[in-house]
């Protein structure tokens, strides 16, 4: 880890309005993370940290503020530049994995090459086969979300998020559909990564799995406390 921010927000504000009434979800927040840091964000429900994280992921764009990604200025990028950056450097996984169930865990790891008609190239084949073997699953490259455990179907989640070489992986409540012996593995999976030098901010109401980050970051009312 190192000092220097590769992520860092300056009072972000976020409202989200509906049936007329207005709600302020992220009321000035401000958070960096350094290079290879991991940060866990807790909270009760309804503090704001999911939002939080949709909003440094850019899953959402800030009302005011800054985001800043090894110094631009993501809230006022365009569309295009957030793309790149979001396919590229970013990668998000959420506390349900969202596999396609008619496709192999090989063929939900490779999804983030598909676009368009052009078909996958060898060498992706091979960066996906990589991908599962990180997570400890490439035996099971070949089955169907239905023939895995809940937990297998995480490992696959992260494989297809990591495919690209990622700089940030942001984790929203990972672990929150496992038990606690599989959401255990999966934490130790993400430290394992961590440990290779990607940077991890992760949501999650579990006090245990939020102490295995270098940094735990409290939010209350849309605030850090």
């Amino acid at each position: 880890m190192t000092a220097t921010p590769i992520l860092e927000v300056v009072g972000v504000t976020k409202a989200f309005t509906q049936d007329g009434l207005t709600a302020l979800a992220l009321k000035g927040v401000s958070l960096s993370v350094s290079q290879g840091e991991f940060v866990s964000i807790v909270g009760r429900s309804g503090s704001g940290k999911s939002t939080f994280l949709s909003v440094l992921s850019t899953l959402l764009k800030p009302d005011a503020g800054q985001l800043n990604y090894q110094g631009r200025d993501l809230a006022r990028a365009s569309e295009a530049e957030i793309n790149a950056i979001r396919h590229g450097d970013f990668a998000v996984i959420f506390q349900f994995h969202y596999l396609l169930p008619y496709l192999t865990a090989l063929e939900n790891t490779l999804l983030p090459f598909m676009r368009g008609l052009k078909p996958v190239t060898r060498a992706q084949k091979a960066r996906a086969m990589q991908s599962l073997e990180r997570v400890g699953l490439a035996d099971k490259a070949h089955r169907l979300p239905g023939q895995l455990s809940g937990g297998e179907q995480q490992r696959v989640a992260i494989a297809r998020a990591l495919v690209k070489d990622a700089r940030i992986l942001f984790a929203d409540e990972p672990t929150g559909s496992l038990d606690s012996a599989t959401g255990g593995t999966v934490m130790e999976l993400l430290k394992g990564i961590h440990g290779d030098g990607l940077s991890v901010v992760m949501v999650t109401h579990n006090e245990e799995y939020a102490r295995l980050g270098d940094r735990v970051v409290r939010m209350e009312d849309g605030l850090v406390v």
